[in-house]
């Protein structure tokens, strides 16, 4: 194909891109029309927010991501791995990033981090292994916050607490202590090489998927031979990670007056949480927000308020991010550069 069709089409690709654009945002204000809150009421909100609480939010926020950052790095010592803290959190802030900002972010954010990790020097099977241990810690801490509040809420008023929320969270937890006890239960056996022990026979995909799977199984087991202790330091970060969001979002609230308790925003928080699992929207964009919106407004805050609470907290928590992750990211590939010098 020459230059020029070539060019016309992509000209005609954009210009239909364009015009669907057009078309959905035509429907959206159309359909809309009335229902979103006035402008000039919004930022008469925003401008009324206590500023003091939006600096505690960032220090929040803030927390929340040394608190991931030194997870990873924790993990990866226990591991025997040794990075310095600097790439770990760099590398930290970039696959949060990436997270927040692909369709399933996660996975890609996983893998990215998984080859960072590599390129420092760890083997694969360890590097996998601090992500499926951080994904196991990440749930323990997410139930042992809820379980904990639970129970101070439960201590404070006993009839006023619902247990159907704890119950999920605790069956989370339970989980996780069976995957990991399921992995200690496994007998050792020597390994030799990321793949050993697989049947090469079959076609291709077949060789990729067992291989896979086996090395999924290695960093399983390996994640699963951590001391307790250092199972218990990545839990306990993993919770200082959930708390320190969920009371950015308190944060936000207070900032802007909501007259919503924090065990309400604990169970918004909670529910927002399961939503986000499904990766419908990058970052679940559009979905968290309204997610969050409808659970502020029907906990007794105006849709004004509300709206400006969680526009400040999405920014702190997803939006900024993306720019410090790529900066973060940036400065990754600039250490390689150098080191390749």
């Amino acid at each position: 194909m020459s230059a020029a069709p070539a060019a016309g089409l992509w000209r005609r690709r954009w210009v239909r891109l364009l015009a669907v654009a057009v078309g959905v945002v035509g429907a959206a204000v159309v359909g809309l029309r009335g229902r979103l809150p006035d402008p000039r009421e919004f930022l008469a909100a925003l401008t009324g927010a206590g500023y003091g609480w939006v600096v505690l939010a960032v220090l929040l926020q803030a927390v929340s991501l040394a608190a991931f950052a030194l997870q990873q790095w924790r993990l990866l010592d226990a591991l025997g791995v040794r990075l310095r803290r600097g790439r770990v959190v760099a590398i930290s802030l970039a696959r949060t990033a990436l997270s927040i900002s692909l369709p399933a972010g996660a996975a890609v954010s996983t893998g990215y981090a998984i080859r960072e990790y590599e390129r420092a020097g760890a083997p694969r099977e360890m590097a996998a292994a601090s992500a499926v241990v951080s994904g196991l810690a990440s749930l323990g801490g997410l139930a042992l916050l809820y379980v904990g509040g639970g129970a101070v809420v439960l201590v404070r008023a006993p009839g006023g607490w619902d247990w159907r929320p704890l119950a999920v969270v605790a069956a989370l937890g339970g989980l996780t202590a069976l995957a990991v006890l399921a992995g200690r239960r496994q007998p050792r056996r020597r390994v030799v090489g990321p793949v050993a022990g697989l049947d090469v026979s079959g076609g291709v995909v077949r060789r990729h998927v067992r291989a896979l799977l086996v090395s999924a199984r290695q960093a399983w087991r390996a994640g699963a031979k951590l001391r307790v202790r250092d199972w218990a330091a990545a839990v306990g970060y993993a919770a200082v990670n959930w708390a320190a969001d969920l009371l950015c979002l308190a944060a936000a609230a207070l900032a802007l007056h909501l007259p919503v308790g924090v065990t309400a925003l604990a169970g918004i928080y909670l529910g927002v949480q399961i939503v986000r699992q499904v990766p419908l929207t990058p970052g679940g964009v559009g979905v968290i927000d309204t997610a969050l919106v409808a659970g502020l407004t029907a906990s007794g805050a105006t849709a004004v308020s509300a709206a400006a609470a969680v526009l400040v907290y999405r920014m702190l928590s997803c939006w900024l991010l993306i720019p410090v992750g790529g900066i973060a990211g940036l400065t990754l590939r600039g250490d390689r550069a150098v080191s390749r010098v």
